[in-house]
């Protein structure tokens, strides 16, 4: 019992105060770094090598707790002490990493309470890293003896300017006794009574009901959607919670003007693809001085910027529009990653077109064994230059010279994708045909991408105002309250205009069906309803409304058979057994319009969908007829101007009219109003332009 108290206690640390931190003023250059695992005393010249490729600032200290402290309570900074000393001879910055993801073994073996008891009631082997339990109060204890005594150690360093709270954290699956007896405590909290709770998450079904809360089960076993979500929401609140514990720690040790930040990490697909599933980012971030984002993704022909610029706006949006650090991305990644010559600088300016204020790679070098063998650094393992060295030698120069300048650019987008944890995490609780809640958001958000209309990533824990757009794209916002929907519909009601897509509105912030026409609590602002649904087989859009190829006009994975009440129709489907069906749907809603799509659409379908509806709200892309492969992204400097970054995504040369006079930063020449702006494979141009954007 005394355990579960200080669990309990632990995971409900206060936000702490924020203090003035200090993110140098400039864009960042950097990479990770690890004396402990190079094969040789290298650090002074892999220092010089550094300094010599431009790299302005190094990540330390994070993965490496068991050489930190070898035995408890006893500490060997030597290998921090020598990275600090040969970053600064170099005069390059230093960021600090709190060890705490990876464990010592004289931990596990001490307390092998501490490893994390996963689902399947089976407590976790140790060798892996985020093997633990956050919330574990032996754990705790131990990782903030070793942060204590590392941020005390390096504080008054010259060369370090910040902190990283642990590394990509995450709940880890922790469900085990102290967990759950620590979730019950939260919704006894929560619910006025048992009855309220039973239900509003339908637990008489399979005679699940609870009647007493000491009867309450292990949400391990659980056939109910409603008790999992919630447990999945409790879980992401323990990482919020441990976040602000870290940081609340540190800051009292640190130096003012110290910053904190977190390596974020997204919902993975082949790369960084879409949110988060187990933390939210929008609650984590607060007690940050500055979010942190990993950044991973496929090149060569498969380089499209997507997951750069969808990384960095959600990384941005978490903040409400502050500007980010990219703590992670790749130099060369693993075999199928190897970047074609131009890419890496490519995609470095990609970042900054995002409003990246540092791009970091992981790492330096690559590491000799165990399950990182193959994800490479910048260098290989032999150290030596290489193409990618001499690509960074080039980035880093231009960073160095133009840095000042376009540090700081803002944004004033138009475009929102509304996303949601909660809905997320219902959706892929009941997945059609396999897919999951990113696979539906990432076409919509690509969409905006390739047509070159920069969007905001906005959740139901934003700050922002909705009225800030004039498009709001809400893709399958299955789990929701009504007052959450309101807020919604409200804004369209103003003058927004809304694009909701199929499987929203379902169920209620519970994860239980509405009891109601569908969908739900949007049916009356979008004017239609629908009763019947189904897997799409041999069905396509009569008359092709959007004019895409025949392959591209067929609905996949879902489809929901729409009537509308008060709406247009604005596609239908063609299938015999369901002629007089719409597919999607148009309503006028106070001063603005709601929009429904109620099938999944090709790729290419999506686009002409999002199009017309960019159109309809009077959104203006960052240049006109201009799309993908070749990308426009900016924003307005510090000094005024409007900066656009051109980027070309293709393997051939593009061209575009420049649409004001200004200059190209990158080669320093002036650009005339419709003059041509030339672009090799896989390259970039910055162009500032002449007088204010104000």
């Amino acid at each position: 019992m005394q355990r579960f108290a200080k669990a309990l206690a632990l995971a409900t640390v206060a936000l702490p105060t924020v203090t003035q931190a200090q993110v140098p003023d400039t864009i960042l250059y950097g990479v990770a770094y690890y004396d402990e695992y190079t094969p040789v005393d290298r650090v002074d010249e892999d220092a010089r090598m550094m300094k010599a490729a431009g790299i302005s600032v190094v990540r330390i200290a994070e993965s490496t707790w068991g050489t930190l402290e070898p035995q408890p309570g006893v500490f060997n900074f030597s290998h921090v002490d020598r990275m600090l000393a040969a970053m600064h001879k170099q005069g390059i910055k230093v960021i600090v990493g709190t060890p705490t993801y990876a464990i010592p073994t004289w931990l596990a073996r001490q307390h092998p309470n501490v490893l994390v008891v996963r689902p399947d009631g089976v407590r976790a082997q140790y060798g892996t890293r985020q093997n633990m339990d956050i919330t574990d109060p032996d754990y705790r204890a131990a990782a903030e003896r070793v942060i204590v005594a590392l941020v005390d150690h390096v504080k008054d360093h010259p060369a370090v300017i910040g902190y990283q709270l642990d590394n990509e954290t995450k709940p880890y699956d922790t469900s085990g006794p102290a967990v759950q007896a620590a979730f019950v405590q939260s919704l006894r909290a929560k619910w006025p009574s048992l009855d309220a709770l039973n239900k509003a998450w339908g637990l008489n079904y399979w005679s699940n009901r609870i009647n007493r809360w000491d009867d309450f089960p292990s949400t391990n076993g659980s056939i109910n959607a409603s008790m999992s979500n919630a447990f999945a929401a409790y879980q992401r609140s323990l990482v919020t919670d441990f976040l602000a514990w870290q940081a609340k720690l540190v800051r009292a040790h640190a130096r003012p003007g110290q910053f904190m930040t977190q390596n974020f990490d997204l919902g993975w697909r082949d790369g960084s693809y879409g949110i988060q599933p187990e933390v939210d980012h929008w609650k984590a971030a607060r007690s940050l001085d500055i979010a942190g984002i990993d950044i991973y993704h496929p090149t060569q022909d498969k380089l499209t910027g997507a997951e750069i610029a969808f990384g960095g706006d959600e990384a941005r949006s978490i903040r409400n529009g502050q500007n980010y650090l990219v703590l992670e991305t790749e130099a060369q990644g693993f075999p199928q990653w190897t970047p074609y010559p131009g890419q890496l600088r490519l995609q470095a300016f990609s970042h900054l077109a995002s409003g990246a204020q540092m791009v970091e790679y992981w790492h330096w070098a690559t590491t000799a064994n165990a399950v990182e063998t193959y994800w490479r650094g910048l260098l290989s393992q032999d150290y030596k230059p290489n193409a990618e060295y001499a690509a960074a030698k080039v980035i880093g120069a231009e960073i160095a010279r133009l840095g000042p300048k376009l540090a700081g650019m803002t944004k004033r987008n138009q475009v929102a994708v509304y996303v949601s944890n909660a809905a997320q995490t219902a959706f892929n609780s009941f997945k059609p045909t396999g897919i999951e809640y990113n696979q539906v958001m990432r076409p919509f958000y690509d969409a905006l991408y390739r047509m070159n209309v920069e969007a905001d990533i906005v959740s139901p824990d934003s700050t922002r105002k909705l009225d800030d757009y004039k498009l709001i794209v809400v893709p399958a916002l299955y789990a929701a309250s009504d007052a959450e929907i309101a807020r919604l519909n409200d804004y369209a009601k103003r003058g927004g205009h809304l694009l909701y897509t199929f499987k929203s509105g379902f169920t209620d912030e519970n994860t239980k069906v509405r009891y109601a026409s569908q969908p739900g609590a949007i049916a009356e602002a979008a004017g239609v309803t629908y009763q019947e649904f189904t897997i799409p087989e041999g069905v396509t859009l009569a008359g092709n409304p959007f004019g895409v190829s025949d392959a591209d006009n067929s609905p996949r994975w879902w489809m929901e058979m729409l009537k509308p009440t008060t709406a247009e129709v604005v596609a239908r489907y063609r299938h015999p057994s369901w002629p007089a069906a719409a597919a999607m749907t148009r309503n006028h809603w106070g001063k603005g319009e709601v929009s429904y799509v109620g099938f999944m659409p090709s790729d290419a379908l999506a686009e002409k969908i999002v199009a017309a509806e960019v159109t309809r709200a009077g959104v203006v892309p960052s240049v006109a007829g201009v799309r993908f492969p070749l990308i426009v992204r900016g924003g307005t400097l510090k000094n005024g101007h409007t900066v656009r970054y051109v980027l070309n995504y293709s393997a051939v040369p593009q061209h575009m009219a420049a649409p004001a006079a200004g200059t190209e930063l990158l080669q320093g020449r002036k650009v005339k109003r419709g003059g041509p702006i030339e672009l090799a494979a896989w390259d970039v141009a910055i162009i500032e332009e002449d007088g204010r954007s104000d």
